[in-house]
């Protein structure tokens, strides 16, 4: 599921409210970021508002490609699912929804 990339910070807020997470949140991160292997107790949604990010699930059988996402699109990660992120050259700016 993808939204268009020119929404606002506050439009990309309330959408992630619209599909029912009640803490939500942006967030930016300086180029080169990394996040190395961790989980989160309940599901997480990332819109993404500028730049990329990178996700791979280490230790999944079923996730086993990293993949990169952009401007525009969403990404779930199921609660208690084992994730390593690595932010772009760019930076990247994202609405997380809990």
């Amino acid at each position: 599921m993808t939204s268009p990339p020119s929404l606002s910070r506050k439009e990309a807020e309330s959408q992630v409210r619209s599909w029912g997470f009640s803490h939500v949140f942006t967030w930016t991160d300086g180029g080169g970021a990394h996040y190395a292997p961790h989980k989160h107790s309940s599901l997480t949604t990332h819109l993404i508002l500028s730049g990329s990010l990178t996700i791979a699930y280490p230790g999944s059988e079923d996730k086993k490609e990293k993949t990169t996402h952009g401007p525009g699109e969403r990404l779930d990660v199921d609660a208690g699912q084992v994730h390593e992120v690595w932010i772009g050259k760019e930076g990247c700016t994202y609405v997380i929804g809990e």
